[in-house]
C-alpha cells in the first residue's frame, strides 16, 4: 500500500496510523528485510530495517530537500502515534536519499514502511504503519500495541552474494586522469582551493539475484560505517553528514585517505604519514572549516576533535574530525542536511565553483551518490550520512558504482586513480568481485 506525495501540505487521505512497541527479539535484521526492495540503516548491528512501503514523498530540482522537509512536518504532524520505546529510530520514521545536485535526473525520496524493526541499545522494537482510512489502519487503531507486535517477518535463508562484473563507467581511467591534471591546473591558477572529483563503474545484476547478501556482507566487512540500503541506493558510508537527537547535533568530517599497509609495522607507518601529510592535512581543514561554518549558525555551541584523528577501516585511513554541539534555534535535522549539503568533503570549495568544476570535468549525473541518506523520524530528529562507497542498482538491473577523491594544488593523477580503486573495493567486493 502505497501514496506518492511530492511536496507539503500533506496529500489529502496520508494520515498514518503508527504503533511501536518493544520485542523480544535478537536475529540479525538484515534477513529480515525485502531482498528486492531492501530499507536498512545500520552500523555494528544496530539501526532500524522496513518492509513495504505506506507512503512515498518524491521532490527534485533546487528545493528538493526543503520540499521534503515541508511534507514531511506536515505528515508527523498529523500521524497518530503511540510510541511505547522512545528511543532514536521509534514512531514514525521514514528512509531518506537525495540527489547530490539541484540539476540531477535522479528522484530524491522519503519512505514511509509499513513495518520497522529496529534495535539500539540492547533493545528491540518494532513498529507498524497504516494509512488511516485503509482497513489495515483501521484494524492497527482498534488493536492498539498488541496488533504491532505480532507477525514478525521470518529471517529469509542465506544467499550467495551476486556476481556483477563491473567495467569502467561514463568517465574512463584516462579520462579521470586527465581530468585530473586539469583540476590542478584551474587550482594552481587560483580558479578554486578544493574540487572532489568522481568516476564510475557499470555492471549488470541477475534478474534473479536479491540484495540482502550484499548488505549483509557490507556489514560483516565494514561494521563501523553506516550501511544503508533506500530506495537501490546501497552502500557503506564511513562519514556522518549529521545527527541530531532531542537537541543535540553531531558530524564527522572526512578528508584525506591513505592505504592499509600490508603487515602491522607497515600500517602504523601508513597512518603516521597520513598524520603529517601537508596535503591531506590542508585538504582536511577545507572540509572542516565548510562544516563548521555550515553548522554553527544554527547551534549555541558548536565543539569540534582538537586535532584530526586517523579513522582506520579495513581497506583505508582517514583523517575525521568528530564535532558536536546543542543546537540553538530549532532546527530538524533535514534543516541541517539543507543546510550543510554538499560538503566541501565531497564538491570542494568554494561551493558553487568546485560544483561547476566538477560537473564540466566529470561530465556525468552523480544521481545519489555523494547526497545525503539516512532516516528522520516524526520530531524531526533522524542520522544522515554521506552516500559514499555505494551503488544505485536500477529497476533493470543495472549497477552503477561511485567513488571519488578531493583534489588540490599538488595531487597527482596516477595517485588519485588509484586512490579510487581503494575506494570502489568495498562495493565491488560486496557484489562478488
Amino acid at each position: 500500500m502505497s501514496q506518492n506525495a511530492a511536496a507539503s501540505p500533506a496529500p489529502a487521505g496520508s494520515r498514518l496510523i503508527v504503533r511501536t512497541v518493544a520485542v523480544d527479539e535478537t536475529e540479525p535484521l538484515i534477513p529480515r528485510t525485502d531482498p528486492r526492495n531492501p530499507l536498512v540503516w545500520l552500523r555494528r548491528g544496530e539501526g532500524v530495517v522496513g518492509l513495504g512501503e505506506v507512503l512515498r514523498i518524491e521532490t527534485s530540482g533546487e528545493h528538493r530537500i526543503e520540499d521534503a522537509a515541508a511534507a514531511w512536518t506536515s505528515i508527523a504532524a498529523a500521524a497518530d502515534l503511540d510510541d511505547r520505546v522512545g528511543l532514536p529510530g521509534t514512531g514514525l520514521v521514514a528512509f531518506g536519499a537525495f540527489a547530490f545536485a539541484a540539476h540531477s535526473a535522479a528522484t530524491s525520496v522519503l519512505i514511509v514502511p509499513e513495518l520497522i524493526l529496529g534495535r539500539r541499545d540492547g533493545r528491540s522494537w518494532i513498529t507498524r504503519i497504516a494509512l488511516a482510512d485503509s482497513a489495515d489502519g483501521r484494524a492497527l487503531a482498534a488493536a492498539g500495541g498488541d496488533e504491532a507486535s505480532a507477525l514478525l517477518p521470518v529471517p529469509a535463508p542465506k544467499r550467495r552474494v551476486p556476481r556483477v562484473a563491473f567495467q569502467p563507467g561514463r568517465l574512463t581511467p584516462d579520462d579521470y586522469e586527465t581530468a585530473v591534471a586539469e583540476a590542478v591546473r584551474r587550482i594552481d591558477a587560483g580558479e578554486l582551493e578544493k574540487v572532489v572529483l568522481a568516476r564510475d563503474l557499470i555492471g549488470q545484476l541477475d534478474e534473479d539475484a536479491g540484495l540482502r547478501a550484499t548488505i549483509n556482507r557490507l556489514a560483516e566487512d565494514y561494521p563501523d560505517t553506516w550501511v544503508f540500503a533506500v530506495d537501490g541506493l546501497i552502500g557503506a558510508s564511513p562519514e556522518t553528514l549529521v545527527r541530531v537527537d532531542h537537541g543535540t547535533v553531531s558530524a564527522r568530517v572526512l578528508a584525506g585517505t591513505a592505504p592499509r599497509g600490508a603487515g602491522e609495522a607497515s600500517d602504523r607507518d601508513h597512518a603516521a604519514q597520513l598524520a603529517a601529510s601537508e596535503k591531506n592535512l590542508a585538504e582536511h581543514a577545507l572540509a572542516v572549516a565548510s562544516a563548521v561554518q555550515r553548522l554553527a549558525p544554527h547551534t549555541r555551541r558548536l565543539d569540534s576533535s582538537p586535532e584530526p584523528f586517523t579513522l582506520q577501516l579495513p581497506n583505508l585511513w582517514h583523517l575525521a574530525t568528530d564535532l558536536k554541539g546543542t543546537l540553538g534555534d530549532g532546527s530538524t535535522s533535514l534543516d541541517l542536511v539543507r543546510a550543510v549539503h554538499p560538503t566541501a568533503a565531497v564538491a570542494g570549495t568554494p561551493r558553487r565553483i568546485a560544483l561547476d568544476t566538477l560537473a564540466e570535468l566529470e561530465g556525468f549525473d552523480r544521481g545519489r551518490y555523494a547526497g545525503p541518506v539516512g532516516w528522520v523520524d516524526g520530531e524531526g530528529d533522524g542520522e544522515w550520512a554521506i552516500a559514499l562507497r555505494c551503488a544505485q542498482v536500477d529497476g533493470d538491473g543495472t549497477v552503477t558504482a561511485y567513488a571519488g577523491c578531493g583534489i588540490v594544488h599538488d595531487s597527482v593523477p596516477t595517485e588519485e586513480l588509484a586512490e579510487t580503486e581503494m575506494k570502489f573495493r568495498p562495493i565491488v567486493e560486496a557484489f562478488g568481485g
